[in-house]
């Protein structure tokens, strides 16, 4: 199949279009994510986001489908209760961001998203609410940092876990002051440039200082992507595998970090690390893999040996999060 953006645009409107006819919960779909821009495709692949809102609680979170290697169907399903009252979604860091960003409509009924959206949107980007939702976000960064030497054993997945997710709340920050939060695949990518918008561009530096102190050779990230794909095959088919690591996600992930390795290594690192730390932290036996993850930590100054110094740096990160945050709030009068 050949993908263009308009193709893909189509699936998602005859997708919508057969859920819409089998369900009678769905009030809403619309369609989000990169698919809203003009080049969806990294590594050749994407996915197809849409929003399912019912009447009353949802089956399911999420599901992935395969559509092709290069193409899947990624659906968050959320009650319409999420939504209420639509005020709250003014200082909802995603699920509100998400929904004044434009989303495209693709059924509707009673103009339920033609209220909420509007509800939502009043006052939505007034630095009042702007920076309530930024706050949010380093707020969970701070709680998380503050956790994380209780929270699980010096250089275990679970703690890896934590210190990544402190990493992306306390970018996404920075972010979301002008525009969306950032997912994963273009996180380092896109990261930047939104630093540079708040004339902070030494924090895109400090964030990657945090992920990869020194360069990585490409013999030896091509070394880690083999290990990496070999533990993400056996997480897709473990009985507790989360939707975000089913088979149907794996080409998503393997070809963008085939794609990003020679030029942007540490966007491809960053998904990587991500992906494989959960597989990681999934129930079951995971000692064959842990070795070759344990190596990886070790080269990047992420082990146990490691802790307390990236500790302390990532505290003084998060010092000029809060700091860049203050100073917005100043230039705006909040």
């Amino acid at each position: 199949m050949r993908i263009t953006r308009e193709n893909l645009h189509k699936i998602a409107r005859d997708t919508a279009e057969r859920a819409a006819r089998r369900s009678r919960s769905l009030i809403c779909i619309y369609l989000t994510g990169s698919l809203l821009g003009e080049n969806p495709l990294l590594g050749g692949t994407t996915d197809i986001d849409l929003v399912y809102v019912h009447n009353s609680e949802p089956p399911l979170e999420r599901e992935i489908t395969r559509l092709s290697d290069e193409v899947s169907l990624d659906i968050a399903h959320y009650s319409q209760s999420a939504y209420h009252p639509p005020r709250k979604l003014r200082v909802d860091p995603w699920l509100g961001a998400f929904l004044v960003n434009n989303p495209i409509v693709l059924h509707d009924v009673a103009h339920w998203f033609e209220f909420t959206q509007a509800s939502a949107g009043a006052n939505f980007s007034q630095p009042e609410t702007i920076i309530d939702r930024a706050r949010q976000l380093a707020g969970l960064a701070r709680q998380d940092w503050l956790e994380m030497p209780e929270l699980a054993a010096p250089g275990s997945p679970r703690q890896m876990l934590t210190y990544l997710k402190c990493l992306k709340n306390a970018a996404n920050s920075l972010a979301s002051l002008s525009g969306v939060p950032l997912t994963d695949r273009r996180f380092i990518l896109e990261f930047p440039a939104r630093a540079a918008a708040l004339n902070r561009p030494g924090l895109a530096g400090g964030l990657l200082d945090l992920l990869m102190p020194a360069p990585v050779p490409p013999a030896t990230l091509d070394a880690w992507r083999g290990d990496w794909a070999a533990c993400m095959t056996i997480a897709s088919e473990s009985a507790d595998v989360i939707p975000a690591l089913l088979p149907a996600r794996l080409p998503y992930y393997l070809r963008a970090a085939e794609a990003l390795s020679a030029d942007q290594p540490a966007a491809a690192l960053w998904f990587m690390l991500r992906t494989w730390t959960r597989a990681l932290d999934l129930p079951g036996d995971w000692s064959a893999h842990l070795s070759p993850w344990q190596a990886v930590m070790e080269a990047l100054e992420l082990s146990a040996a490691d802790f307390e110094r990236r500790y302390n740096a990532l505290d003084t990160y998060l010092d000029a999060v809060e700091e860049t945050l203050d100073e917005w709030a100043d230039l705006y009068g909040v």
